[in-house]
């Protein structure tokens, strides 16, 4: 599974041996002074050498943990989530800051009135009030934390999910990545059967027929490399939605892709499942809240200053004893005993709690369903995996058969009825097979791999695999620039 990603790797070695070889014979030939060849032969070398690595573009490889971490940081979903658990607490200190008295100063300036003076001639005041008890605001400060947990564990989900997506999206690339390399060796393959075919109809050893069926096998096989390239293309146009980065820099980097547990077990609670079950809390503690204003002292907390002017208002001439300072503090109690309107808003609060509770209930039914279908179709994929992979170390020990009998010969007579000798074509068959048997593992072994993926994230186990793919998930905080490994790839 790893042959494309070995090859890559060994042509980026080669590379840079050629660089460094090429730069030590030119540094021989600088140091021999005696020769003029000995300086410009070398020298000559070393520039061609240059020229061919500059044929060879650079291709940067971009690790999973790179790509998630990124897609997590670009995610509208996070983001959101991200402005919901910023609401909800603003929303939380909010509920505990009604009992901090707050202050407003102000003033009352203008004309002096006709008759008698409409209010206070105040030059400035300045009020304060607070709550000091209430039945309702303990629930009310419940479900505002409750709320603040619900968006915390929604903006978790929201960061699982959009790792999901990005890592079955990354591994999807780098499996077609892989098929690509395996249809472009089967299409030279194709082209050399083609050629076999072509000289066999000539000399009249095969049909016509034979010919044009290795031309159907070639068409195929152009579709098919069509196909992939398609395929390539979408997956990386998705990769760059997610990230941000330019389409052309995403190539995945197949090592960077860990193990992925084949999960069985009970399942634990996931962020989802746990936000739904904390925003029906959050409802519940409202409508207990809204149930508690009727029938109930509410008790508030009041104090005012004025600076009260006589030459405005004439104010003395109607009260005797006036004074330009005034201060005044207490208590207000109120106790609503007729209040239809709490009422219905209690009645309100208590519907949309009751639709809550059911929708996380609902949800985690769904989540049961899903965890049973997706365990039901791992034994399947896993069997289609395993016989893929069988059908691969066949046909690839089929090809051996075929490559040793093409050297040594079958060990047959020429009589007649004896075993016929294998040709070249049976060779090229032989070699399109084998490279087809290996897609079909590689497209089986993306499917086991999406499938464990969708049983970690349901199973609530999708933060434990995250861990392993580097110190950035471990904390879920962005790490920065991209990391990349630039490799030379041989220009198309």
């Amino acid at each position: 599974m790893k042959k494309a990603f070995s090859n890559r790797r060994m042509e980026g070695l080669s590379a840079q041996a050629v660089c460094l070889a090429l730069r030590g014979v030119a540094l021989r030939g600088v140091v021999l002074r005696g020769a003029v060849l000995s300086g410009v032969v070398p020298v000559g070398l070393a520039l061609l050498g240059l020229a061919l690595l500059g044929a060879m573009p650079l291709r940067a490889q971009i690790s999973l943990a790179t790509v998630v971490d990124l897609a997590q940081q670009n995610s509208s979903s996070v983001k959101l989530a991200e402005a919901d658990t910023r609401k909800a607490r603003a929303i939380l200190t909010e509920m505990n800051d009604v009992y901090i008295p707050n202050l407003d100063i102000g003033s009352s300036i203008g004309p002096p009135t006709i008759g008698f003076p409409a209010g206070q001639p105040s030059i400035a005041n300045a009020t304060m009030s607070s709550l000091v008890f209430s039945f309702s605001q303990g629930f009310y400060i419940k479900a505002a934390r409750a709320a603040y947990k619900a968006a915390s564990l929604a903006l978790k989900d929201a960061r699982e999910q959009t790792a999901l997506d990005a890592s079955t999206t990354y591994i999807e690339l780098d499996t077609v990545e892989r098929e690509r390399d395996e249809a472009s060796q089967q299409q030279t393959d194709a082209n050399r059967l083609e050629e076999i075919e072509q000289a066999r109809a000539e000399a009249g050893v095969d049909s016509h027929s034979d010919l044009l069926q290795s031309r159907l096998t070639l068409a195929e096989l152009h579709l098919k490399q069509l196909h992939l390239a398609s395929r390539a293309a979408v997956l990386r146009a998705e990769l760059a939605s997610m990230t941000g980065l330019p389409v052309a820099s995403i190539h995945p980097l197949h090592s960077s892709i860990p193990a992925i547990p084949a999960v069985t077990g009970q399942a634990t609670e996931t962020p989802g499942l746990a936000a739904a079950n904390a925003s029906a809390q959050s409802r519940l503690m409202q409508a207990k809240g809204d149930a508690q204003v009727n029938h109930r002292p509410l008790i508030t907390f009041g104090a005012q200053y004025n600076r009260d002017s006589n030459s405005l208002n004439n104010y003395s001439t109607y009260y005797q004893h006036f004074k330009a300072d005034n201060f005044s503090i207490g208590v207000t109690i109120q106790i609503p005993i007729f209040d239809l309107i709490h009422r219905d808003k209690a009645r309100e609060s208590a519907a949309d709690a009751l639709r809550t509770r059911v929708e996380a209930e609902q949800a985690s039914r769904q989540n049961d369903l899903q965890i049973a279908t997706l365990d039901a179709s791992l034994g399947e994929l896993s069997a289609l995996t395993d016989i893929a992979q069988l059908k691969q170390e066949i046909a690839h020990e089929q090809l051996k058969e075929v490559q040793s009998e093409l050297q040594y010969g079958n060990g047959s007579s020429a009589d007649p009825g004896a075993s016929p000798q294998v040709t070249p074509k049976a060779l090229q068959l032989a070699l399109i097979d084998e490279r087809a048997k290996a897609m079909d593992a590689a497209e089986s072994e993306f499917d086991l791999c999406k499938a464990r993926l969708s049983l970690l994230r349901a199973l609530g186990h999708m933060e434990d695999w995250l861990k392993t793919l580097g110190p950035a998930m471990l904390v879920g905080q962005p790490t920065g620039q991209p990391t990349a490994t630039a490799i030379p790839s041989p220009a198309p």
